[in-house]
């Protein structure tokens, strides 16, 4: 299996020589290299992981991809056949076995409403928790994708919920509103909560990829 990141939240996952799109947001260069895809996850509402440009091409070369999402997606995405995915459930599109976790957004500040957002446990070894800090309890995560820079995120934060899910390697992603300096602070600082419980952190710029 193999994990490919983007620019800022977007991933995609590759097996068996099908893809799945997570997050492809307006960050996002367009994804027009893509093949095979059977799946898109949007795990939450906010434009910066999805938008209607991007699920116009991606459906146009790719007609009836199934579209995955919490109840917010649904809401905000009224043109679309959105299947609604909520905490503790899981889904498969063969190859790809989906299993979700936490529920809400982090906070960003009282004023702004907080949002639906789902984690998603992409075949019980490669996790991306979206806008939270939503822990996959009982897994081991053999790759993390681990947000590095939001309005939401204090660093501090960050490395705590690396240390929470203890993986055996990770990458850092959402990374647009950070400066290139930002950038390389805050990987260090989640390499170093990844190499506290033997894990190994990787540098992985747009269109990188790791294999789990």
């Amino acid at each position: 299996m193999r994990v490919t990141k983007y620019e800022h939240a977007a991933l995609t996952v590759q097996d068996s020589g099908k893809t799945l799109v997570i997050d492809p947001g307006s960050f996002t260069n367009p994804l027009d290299e893509l093949e095979n895809v059977v799946a898109i996850m949007l795990t939450h509402e906010h434009p910066d992981h999805w938008t209607p440009d991007h699920l116009e091409r991606l459906l146009t070369k790719f007609p009836d991809t199934p579209i995955f999402g919490p109840q917010g997606v649904a809401d905000a995405a009224g043109g679309y056949d959105i299947t609604v995915v909520s905490p503790g459930e899981t889904v498969t599109v063969d190859p790809f076995t989906l299993r979700f976790f936490g529920g809400r957004h982090n906070v960003i500040h009282e004023s702004i409403p907080v949002v639906d957002n789902v984690g998603v446990l992409v075949n019980d070894t490669f996790y991306y928790p979206g806008d939270s800090y939503a822990v996959p309890e009982g897994v081991d995560v053999k790759l993390l994708a681990a947000p590095l820079g939001a309005p939401w995120l204090k660093i501090g934060e960050a490395m705590d919920f690396v240390l929470a899910v203890k993986p055996r390697r990770a990458f850092g992603t959402h990374d647009m509103t950070l400066s290139v300096i930002g950038r390389g602070m805050h990987r260090q600082r989640l390499k170093w909560a990844t190499e506290q419980n033997g894990g190994e952190f990787l540098e992985l710029d747009p269109r990188d990829s790791a294999d789990v």
